[in-house]
């Protein structure tokens, strides 16, 4: 039998960076299920760089992996974040005073090697009813795998538990994450003849001081189940200009919103759309162009749920909320109840700090069996 540990070691050594092909992780867990003789199921497309991208569904011996109507689906994105150069051991994982170290170990392969233990100690008989794991890809990147599976509407869940890392306490809401780029054009002149020209980072100037006075208001909306409790806006990144003598006629930046269950994806950029209406009246030279990159909005199932209420009661953890983006807010629109659960914690991930806790493993593999083997209606 295979434990969660050595699943995790080989499934680190699998370089799986969004910007390459997710096959090797893929065909990996296909190996390891086909020899439980679950049946799995291919759904691929490609990425914008033309790159084959695989997401796997995969069903316990004796189901029907084309059926898209399930009871309950654990989802688990296998794509993990650019590493730096000076991380000797990204791929080369280890363990340290009970920790596993390398790049992925809790966001998500972690999830993804407990998920695999947890099928290697059930009996074929003995999974629900209505089970399916889903392996995604591009997570990082934007969700895009999980967006291709509820486009293609090949499965269609009751009941969804998504992998990331939450030090195994059970999210059952989190804020959801929009991104867009906004391009402002004026005109280009001489720096020494000003009234020539019309300067687009001026202009970007008052349209982010703007902003963020809106984000102060927003402020105001509270979600009290979330810290902060409030949609968070942030502006990353700007770019403008081409040289310090001329008069900038480009400028744009990115846009970056988190809004709380129960308000709509589209608050901010509607408010952001207002201030460029009133900006434009009072300065007709410049062009605005905003461009949605992602927009998802937030999730949250109830404490009620029968899904919240079997995890907490065999953890003993308190529920809690999560503030990064994930696969929950997208599967919302289709499940009825929806849950981010998974060893490690987020804030060792994307660093070369990263690392998961092996007694969480060992607790993951067991509520993942608990969950795979019995009726949630009936508890765990």
């Amino acid at each position: 039998m295979t434990t969660n540990v050595d699943q995790l070691l080989d499934l680190i050594r699998i370089p799986s960076v969004s910007s390459i092909s997710n096959l090797a992780i893929v065909e990996h867990a296909e190996k390891f299920l086909h020899a439980k003789r679950w049946n799995t199921r291919r759904v691929t497309y490609s990425d914008s760089s033309g790159i084959e991208k695989i997401n796997l569904i995969a069903a316990p011996p004796d189901q029907d992996v084309a059926l898209r109507d399930v009871d309950m689906a654990f989802f688990c994105h296998t794509d993990t974040v650019p590493f730096s150069a000076d991380w000797a051991r990204a791929i080369d994982p280890f363990v340290k005073n009970e920790n596993l170290h390398g790049c992925g170990a809790c966001d998500v392969k972690g999830f993804l090697a407990c998920l695999l233990a947890a099928t290697d100690q059930i009996e074929s008989q003995s999974f629900v009813d209505g089970l399916r794991i889903v392996l995604t890809a591009d997570e990082e990147i934007g969700c895009i795998g999980a967006a291709h599976l509820i486009a293609a509407n090949v499965i269609k869940p009751m009941r969804a538990v998504v992998g990331e890392p939450t030090s195994l306490h059970v999210a059952r809401a989190g804020k959801g994450y929009c991104l867009a780029k906004i391009s402002v054009s004026g005109k280009e002149a001489h720096s020494a003849l000003p009234d020539s020209g019309a300067s687009a980072i001026y202009a970007t100037a008052r349209l982010v001081c703007s902003i963020e006075e809106f984000s102060k208001d927003l402020a105001k909306e509270r979600h009290n189940f979330f810290d902060p409790g409030f949609t968070t806006i942030n502006i990353g990144t700007i770019r403008g200009g081409s040289a310090k003598n001329i008069i900038p006629g480009q400028c744009e930046f990115l846009l970056e919103w988190r809004p709380i269950p129960g308000q709509s994806a589209d608050r901010v950029l509607d408010e952001v759309n207002e201030i460029i209406s009133r900006l434009k009246h009072e300065d007709p030279r410049f062009d605005y162009q905003i461009t949605t990159l992602r927009k998802q909005g937030g999730f949250e199932t109830p404490e009620s749920a029968s899904l919240v209420s079997a995890i907490v009661q065999f953890t003993g953890r308190p529920v809690t909320s999560i503030s990064f983006g994930s696969e929950a807010s997208l599967l919302a629109s289709i499940v009825k109840e929806v849950v981010v659960i998974g060893p490690g914690d987020m804030r060792s991930a994307h660093s070369n700090r990263e690392f998961v806790p092996t007694p969480e493993l060992d607790l993951t593999v067991r509520l993942l069996t608990k969950l795979m083997s019995r009726d949630l209606d009936g508890g765990v």
